[in-house]
């Protein structure tokens, strides 16, 4: 049995974290779940949330992915998010401001491509502010 699982976050942007712990606690698709040295292989879909990532007795990271997908084998859990951020690093200000304008953007939303658009920026920009209220 491996001591640690290899966890690599990748956003569009940059690789957020590679490293091993020995937790990640994952937001997805149908609910949290948590990855351990030696998990059963699966793929997932993410929800917007945050993930946990445990070292020791400890949370060494606190992330906010905004959606995406995971993979988990044995060995190694990889999040590919369509977007990421330290949870420490959000801008409570700043998102209250664009979940506001998309709340607007949702209001006069004329089509139904645009309002499911506005409505999972408004579920995203919900749970980012969420998560900064829970630093």
């Amino acid at each position: 049995m491996a001591d640690k699982v290899n966890f690599e976050l990748v956003s569009p942007e940059r690789l957020l974290v590679s490293d091993a712990f020995d937790m990640v606690v994952i937001p997805g698709g149908d609910g949290e779940f948590g990855v351990l040295p030696d998990h059963a292989p699966l793929i997932s879909t993410i929800r917007p949330g945050i993930i946990d990532v445990h070292d020791g007795a400890s949370i060494a990271h606190r992330i906010f992915v905004g959606g995406g997908f995971v993979e988990v084998l044995p060995d190694r859990c990889t999040v590919l998010a369509e977007d990421a951020v330290m949870v420490t690093d959000i801008d409570r200000a700043q998102v209250e401001a664009d979940l506001a304008e998309a709340e607007l953007t949702l209001r006069d939303a004329e089509s139904d491509h645009d309002r499911r658009r506005a409505e999972g920026n408004v579920a995203r920009l919900g749970a980012m502010l969420e998560a900064s209220r829970a630093n």
